[in-house]
C-alpha cells in the first residue's frame, strides 16, 4: 500500500514498515513471552512505537534514579500491555534485560500487569482498567501546586475507553486546564473479544475528547517521525490537556497476529509459535 496525503491514519498504521529498533523492541517482547509461554501479545505490540518515541525523544528520565523528582511521568493505564513497557524500560537500563526471562515467574519482578513497588520505572500499578488517567490527573495537579515543570503522559486503550471513569477524569482534567497532561489512546480498534465497533463503538473518538475539553489530534501510532513531531510540540493548545488518538494495529509486526483476537492474550505459547514470532520479525 502506498501512503499518500489522503491516506487515513488507520490505513497508514496498517502500511507502516518497522525499522531495526522497532523490531528489536518487539524481540524483547517475544523473549518474555517465550519464557512465560503466555502474555498479552497483540495488546503489547500495538504500543511499541508510542513508548519508543516517548522514552527515546520526549520523557525526561534517569534509569539509575527512577524516582528522580524532576522526571516526567508515564502511566501505562492499559496495564495488560505491560510487555511493551518492560521492553523499553529494560532497553533503557531501568533493570537488566535478563529480567525478561523471568516474566510471570514466582521469583521475578515482572508480572502480567505492572507493579510500581516491584518494577523500577513503573509509575502506577495498573491493570484494573480506567484508573490510570485519574492517577495521572492527580500527578499533573501536584506538579502545578509544587511549581514543578514535569509533565504527565497517560496511555489508555480503546477498550478501556468504555469505562465511565475515563470520561469523568477527562472532565476533571479539562476543568483544571492541565496543559501538562497528555493522553495517548492506543486505538487499535480491537478489545478483548471483538472489534470496538462491535462491542461499543467509540466513533467519533477525537471529537469526543474535544467535547470533553481536550485539544485532540489523530495520528498514525506506528509512524515514528509523526509521533516525534506531535509529542515534541505539546501542548496541542495552551490551557488545555492534550489527547493524541494513535491509530495502531493490534499485533503490529507479526502478520499472523495482526488484528487477530486469538493473540489478544495467548496461553501456552509453544516453541513452534515462539519461533514463528521471531521469524516474522526478520527484516520486516
Amino acid at each position: 500500500m502506498t501512503v499518500s496525503p489522503t491516506t487515513s491514519p488507520a490505513e497508514a498504521a496498517q502500511a507502516a514498515q518497522l525499522d531495526a529498533r522497532s523490531r528489536e523492541l518487539r524481540r524483547h517482547i517475544v523473549r518474555a513471552i517465550s519464557a512465560a509461554k503466555r502474555g498479552h501479545v497483540g495488546s503489547s505490540l500495538s504500543l511499541v512505537e508510542i513508548l519508543r518515541v516517548l522514552y527515546d525523544d520526549v520523557i525526561r528520565h534517569r534509569p539509575a534514579e527512577p524516582d528522580w523528582p524532576g522526571r516526567d511521568r508515564c502511566i501505562l493505564s492499559k496495564g495488560h500491555g505491560c510487555l511493551a513497557l518492560y521492553a523499553i524500560l529494560s532497553d533503557k537500563g531501568f533493570f537488566p534485560a535478563s529480567e525478561l526471562d523471568s516474566f510471570c515467574a514466582p521469583d521475578g519482578i515482572l508480572g502480567g500487569h505492572p507493579e510500581k513497588s516491584k518494577v523500577p520505572g513503573v509509575e502506577a500499578s495498573t491493570g484494573s482498567l480506567g484508573h490510570g488517567l485519574s492517577i495521572g490527573i492527580g500527578q499533573a495537579i501536584a506538579a502545578r501546586y509544587a511549581r514543578q515543570p514535569y509533565r504527565v503522559f497517560v496511555i489508555i486503550g480503546d477498550g478501556e475507553s468504555n469505562e465511565g471513569s475515563i470520561w469523568e477524569a477527562a472532565l476533571s482534567a479539562a476543568k483544571h486546564r492541565l496543559e501538562n497532561l497528555t493522553v495517548l489512546v492506543d486505538y487499535n480498534k480491537h478489545q478483548s473479544y471483538a472489534s470496538t465497533r462491535e462491542v461499543l463503538d467509540l466513533e467519533p473518538l477525537s471529537d469526543k475528547w474535544r467535547a470533553f475539553g481536550f485539544a485532540a489530534k489523530d495520528i498514525d501510532g506506528h509512524n515514528v517521525s509523526g509521533l516525534r513531531a506531535a509529542l515534541t510540540a505539546l501542548p496541542l493548545e495552551r490551557g488545555k490537556p492534550s489527547a493524541l488518538v494513535c491509530h495502531t494495529v493490534k499485533g503490529k509486526g507479526i502478520p499472523f497476529a495482526e488484528s487477530n483476537m486469538e493473540w489478544h492474550h495467548k496461553n501456552r505459547v509453544t516453541d513452534e509459535e515462539t519461533a514463528a514470532l521471531y521469524k516474522a520479525l526478520e527484516g520486516r
